[in-house]
């Protein structure tokens, strides 16, 4: 070898070593592709090059990065090349060079090259991880004889390491891309989350969950839709509640188990991608380019609806949509069986009221005819009675006044449960409904050698509220502690005032309610298991009625209790206006 080809040699090897020195200090997409560029175009002394890669969608070549000598890009999209050397160099993967295109008999017949007058020519195929991913392309459309197979083995060597660097700057871009797609997602979904799970409303939580499907993704319209079986067992259906830019006339709002894809969820479990889609394939019945159909699952894989999405173009929808709409799916799946919990909660509690309206009112016209019968017997009119008819008569009036205050207390609790409960709210002084109560009750306690304080501050205290409802609330309390604290035990009633209420409290020495009973406390028919509780006549309904009562007159009611050492229970009251 002549020392000046040694020389030659050497000048391109280190030249190479250079170029390929800057590879990797970047992972930008965009600024590799010129890199390398610039460095092909600085080794082969070319005029222009051009860097293609297989589309990942379309699967075809297209250009990249086109930069000419002066390191300028230029459009790579007008420019006249070689699309024949290209697509056979990345076919083969093996280099292409031509001295002069023109006379060269493999291309000299080719559009390109005669249109363009095309000359020297070199391509090299871009090889990465064992698959071409594209390749590079120069020439110069002047001269001929410009590049040497010394040239194309460089290019060839440098095309090697460039496709390293160009896919690991590709993966790095589509992972920070699917990276910032997937905190978008987060953030949206915690979005999607609190507005599903804000309303209890079925139809909708069904528009919101459509509306979301497809805003985030490509798709031009969709439909949403749960299943239904009637009681009389027929074949399931899928009922579409809610639809999206479709006319609503001419779509199926009902899908029958045997529709091919509805059918084929059924079976598999499974999303199902369809394309050129018939009538008989669309899940609403209208014919579209492509349907995506996703099904929503409840616990244990049951299948309770579907979402379906349709474009008008092929490839709309990514992996990435899909994904994201089977994620929403699964949100959806929760928020709707919140919606559908409410809705039987609503239909059970409606029942619940009916039940007790009719209830209520049907036992109350035998009860007042047999307190009627009961009084007329009791008066003598029907004859003289014996000592111990009077003592049966008496087991009825008290038996009579424990129904009626039964009925009482669940027309209560069904008037506030269903919002038909009134408050005549207004200005009252307190002092005349602690006086009230006490004078009803007074007889009771003194029957039982208790004693009944009343401590307050002076003067007259106005609250407002409705005056026959505090009276109930702590009439209830009062008769509570007379109840529950033994003969010759102490009641009282205290009133504390403070910037915006009135706290009335009622305390007793009484037996006190153990830790495990205080939880249990205000649920409904709930009653203490003690001895001295179960002696007591009651349905356990009076607290849960309280507080109620003292809620819905935005009030709240606390207690504080110990065994064996007695209770207290506070109520607040708002006060008047004068009084703040």
């Amino acid at each position: 070898m002549s020392e000046d080809k040694r020389n030659n040699q050497q000048a391109r090897l280190a030249a190479l070593y250079e170029v390929s020195s800057q590879l990797g200090t970047s992972l930008d997409l965009s600024e590799v592709l010129n890199q390398v560029m610039d460095a092909i175009i600085q080794l082969t002394g070319a005029e222009r090059g051009f860097l293609m890669l297989f589309g990942s969608i379309s699967g075809k070549l297209q250009t990249m990065a086109a930069r000419n000598m002066d390191q300028e890009t230029i459009d790579g999209h007008s420019m006249p090349i070689s699309r024949t050397v290209i697509e056979r160099a990345a076919a083969t993967g093996e280099g292409i060079l031509t001295n002069n295109a023109q006379e060269d008999e493999r291309f000299s017949s080719q559009q390109s090259v005669v249109g363009y007058q095309l000359r020297s020519i070199m391509c090299a195929p871009l090889r990465a991880r064992g698959r071409t991913i594209g390749a590079v392309y120069v020439d110069n459309r002047l001269f001929a004889g410009v590049f040497q197979q010394e040239d194309l083995d460089l290019l060839s060597a440098f095309a090697n390491q460039a496709a390293i660097a160009i896919e690991n700057a590709r993966l790095f871009t589509q992972t920070d891309q699917a990276l910032e797609r997937r905190v978008q997602e987060l953030s949206l979904f915690q979005n999607i989350d609190q507005q599903l799970n804000k309303s209890l409303d079925l139809n909708r939580v069904l528009s919101l969950a459509l509306d979301w499907a497809v805003a985030y993704t490509n798709a031009d319209g969709g439909s949403i839709g749960l299943m239904e079986q009637d009681e009389e067992r027929h074949p399931p259906v899928l009922r579409l509640l809610a639809h999206k830019q479709y006319n609503h006339v001419n779509i199926n709002d009902v899908v029958p188990a045997s529709h091919p894809v509805l059918a084929q969820i059924l079976a598999t479990g499974q999303s199902v991608f369809t394309q050129h889609v018939t009538s008989a394939q669309a899940i609403n019945g209208v014919p579209t380019t492509i349907q995506f159909a996703v099904p929503i699952k409840r616990e244990r894989d049951e299948i309770i609806g579907l979402i379906t999405l349709e474009a008008n173009q092929l490839n709309t929808l990514d992996a990435e949509d899909k994904a994201f709409v089977e994620r929403l799916a699964d949100r959806a799946a929760v928020a709707i069986k919140n919606s559908s919990l409410y809705e039987e909660i609503h239909a059970a509690n409606k029942a619940k009221s009916d039940f007790i309206s009719i209830v209520t009112h049907e036992l109350r016209l035998p009860m007042t005819s047999i307190k009627g019968y009961t009084d007329l017997l009791a008066s003598g009119m029907t004859g003289e009675l014996t000592d111990q008819q009077k003592q049966f008569l008496d087991v009825i009036r008290r038996n009579l006044g424990r129904m009626n205050t039964l009925i009482s207390d669940l027309s209560d609790i069904n008037r506030i449960e269903s919002g038909r409960m009134t408050f005549e709210n207004k200005d009252f002084f307190l002092q005349d409904v602690i006086e009230d109560v006490r004078n009803s009750l007074q007889e009771a306690i003194d029957g039982r050698q208790q004693t009944l304080t009343v401590k307050m501050p002076e003067g007259a205290t106005a609250v407002h509220a409705d005056p026959t409802r505090i009276n109930q609330v702590l009439a209830n309390l009062v008769s509570n502690a007379h109840k529950y604290t033994p003969d010759g035990g102490h009641i009282a009633i205290l009133v504390d005032q403070e910037s915006a209420h009135i706290r009335v409290s009622v305390a007793d020495n009484g037996y006190g309610i153990t830790a495990e009973d205080q939880s249990k406390l205000f649920t409904q028919f709930f009653r203490a298991e003690a001895r001295e509780v179960r002696a007591q006549p009651g349905w356990g309904l009076g607290l849960s009625i309280v507080k109620k009562i003292v809620e819905a007159q935005n009030g709240e009611i606390t207690f504080r209790s110990e065994p064996g050492k007695g209770s207290m229970f506070t109520f607040t009251i708002p006060l008047a206006q004068t009084n703040k």
